[in-house]
């Protein structure tokens, strides 16, 4: 690979960065709310507090949060911030850093995500491969149709349904939480499988509703391919048709296949939202929509940034690898 376009790539990657940090600082400002004000009306009302001298503290705390500052050097402050990784304290769980949060957060949405991305990926691209080469045992016939069905149904939403009938109605698993009140997070066996059997419905979920995708997205690959010159040069020389379905149709149709597991992965971080919010799984989703919920503007911006570089490094990884995986491209100069 030449450097010149190596160092394109990368000059190119931190500017991507750049761009979305930036409208990562931003957007939160545009809806002109004082997040300070709003944590300390809500704490103020839940406590029946008095509001005397709440003034005051807003001032305090804008002054700590260094809000007060003008907003170009606010946007200076959080450049360099950003660039050590640093994003300042979290305004609804002060005196807790960012990072030290999201460091909590974020072991159990990787481990959950990651393990359910790559099996339903696998589940999938072995289920589509079968359904192009039509010669499927019969009872692939009986699975395939609910699993196609189940994929047109989000996640939240098919959460929902495995809470109300797993958890509530047979009250076969826990209807919430990533492990049982009272204990402690630890590497135990006893606690490991404890918080296993709370990621059953939530890692359900996830692999229900998405093996019909990754299976469809396969099938679609591999009957692109069955028109294809080496297709039909493959025929033509009398190889055996195990030979061509594995070493042509499937070997090529995989390679976009496995760009959108690796865009998958590079996305993890950000969490299934919606389902950890269903299930209050305690990952990066759930940190997220609570910050949301609070104006933190500070959490917001570090799990955004977590998600962007995640994402980016994801796409330059892939970009870089290409020639390997596929002898066709090439970034040389013709």
């Amino acid at each position: 690979m030449r450097a010149d376009y190596l160092a394109k790539r990368l000059g190119l990657f931190v500017l991507i960065i750049w761009l979305a940090s930036t409208i990562n600082f931003f957007l939160p400002r545009l809806g002109g709310q004082d997040p300070v004000r709003a944590q300390l009306g809500a704490q103020a009302a839940m406590g029946g507090a008095s509001q005397v001298g709440m003034k005051q503290m807003i001032e305090e705390y804008d002054r700590r949060f260094g809000l007060t500052k003008p907003l170009w050097e606010q946007y200076l402050t959080y450049l360099g911030d950003t660039a050590r990784l640093e994003f300042n304290f979290s305004m609804a769980a002060y005196p807790t850093k960012v990072t030290t949060l999201i460091g909590r957060s974020l072991p159990w949405t990787i481990v959950l995500l990651t393990v359910t991305t790559l099996f339903a990926w696998t589940i999938g691209t072995f289920l589509g491969a079968l359904l192009a080469l039509g010669k499927m045992p019969r009872i692939f016939q009986f699975i395939l149709p609910p699993i196609l069905t189940l994929s047109a149904i989000p996640f939240f939403l098919l959460g929902l349904l495995l809470i109300y009938f797993l958890g509530f109605q047979l009250k076969w698993f826990p209807l919430a939480g990533g492990y049982d009140q009272g204990l402690q997070p630890a590497f135990e066996p006893k606690i490991i499988v404890n918080m296993v059997y709370h990621s059953i419905l939530p890692a359900l979920s996830i692999i229900l509703a998405s093996v019909g995708f990754w299976t469809l997205g396969m099938r679609g690959l591999m009957v692109t391919t069955q028109g294809d010159d080496y297709m039909i040069f493959a025929e033509a020389k009398g190889l055996k048709g195990r030979t061509i379905f594995l070493r042509y149709a499937v070997r090529n149709a995989l390679l976009p296949q496995m760009t959108a597991l690796a865009l998958a992965l590079g996305g993890i971080v950000s969490g299934a939202v919606l389902v950890e919010v269903i299930f209050q799984y305690p990952g990066v989703g759930s940190l997220l929509y609570q910050a949301v919920r609070s104006s933190d503007y500070f959490m917001m911006q570090g799990v955004v940034f977590m998600i962007i570089v995640s994402i980016g490094v994801a796409t330059l990884v892939l970009d870089l690898i290409y020639p390997r995986l596929d002898p066709r491209i090439s970034y040389a100069r013709r």
